[in-house]
């Protein structure tokens, strides 16, 4: 720990680094290099092909690495033991939130109603983002992924898909925060989403320090956010010499906490 605290490392880019998309080159000792780009895992149809030259980057990269490889397996969702109606575990607020966003989004309400909360709260996020426009084979991280198959690139995960599962079913009372939070950050997150996929379409941020609202508490944020950023840098940081291109939601490169901070310690 006290040699990564004493290392040298060169940000070689930020941000603003003459990309056209969210990214930034990081160098740490014994020839590591990361360039690590801010996705966005879903996407529309005008974010692909992906841009030349982040491909031709990719080209000479020793291995992509995501959060999770979404091309390969089946579905990480097993089967759930059916929890109480939903109107009994929300507040009136929020039942009354939630059935106006069914309604206005054409979820069958009976699909989901004795799912856990988590469970709950992605599908809905899911759904928000394709009111908007966005699918899953437009996101970042898949469109790399397939580039990289077609590259011959190796594919490594931080976590994948499975972890990521477990994960949200040891969130506290069901992931009810979660479904909670997604109630009432409800348009804010239709602006992020909106805001990161101009990154990627217009430009990308000019500054390293950007401020986006958090749609977290305090608890979520350091499971879903420090947490796992801190596990992807004990990660990256025991890899071996090479060059690595490193595609994480764009969220995890800002912020308290974020990845490239951590990586500079």
């Amino acid at each position: 720990m006290g040699l990564l605290r004493t290392m040298t490392m060169y940000l070689n880019h930020l941000l603003a680094g003459g990309y056209t998309w969210p990214a930034l080159d990081i160098s740490l000792p014994h020839k590591r290099h990361f360039h690590l780009v801010g996705s966005i895992h879903m996407g529309t149809r005008d974010m692909a092909p992906l841009p030349a030259r982040l491909r031709e980057k990719l080209r000479h990269c020793d291995a992509l690495i995501v959060e999770a490889d979404i091309t390969q397996g089946d579905s990480p969702f097993g089967p759930e033991a059916a929890r109480p109606p939903l109107h009994e575990r929300l507040s009136d607020d929020q039942w009354q939130h939630l059935s106006r966003l069914t309604d206005e989004l054409e979820i069958p309400l009976y699909t989901i109603d004795t799912l856990p909360a988590w469970r709950v709260a992605l599908i809905l996020q899911i759904w928000q983002a394709r009111q908007l426009g966005l699918h899953p084979e437009y996101g970042i991280d898949h469109q790399l992924i397939t580039a990289a198959h077609e590259l011959g690139v190796p594919v490594q995960e931080l976590e994948g898909a499975d972890s990521q599962v477990t994960l949200l079913t040891t969130l506290e009372d069901d992931g009810m925060d979660l479904l909670a939070d997604t109630l009432t950050h409800w348009h804010t997150n239709a602006r992020l989403m909106q805001l990161m996929v101009s990154w990627w379409l217009e430009s990308p941020p000019k500054e390293n320090h950007v401020a986006l609202p958090n749609t977290f508490g305090e608890t979520l944020y350091d499971v879903l956010m420090l947490q796992r950023n801190q596990a992807w840098r004990q990660y990256l940081t025991a890899l071996p010499a090479g060059r690595y291109m490193v595609a994480v939601g764009a969220l995890h490169l800002y912020g308290e906490g974020n990845l490239p901070g951590l990586l500079a310690r």
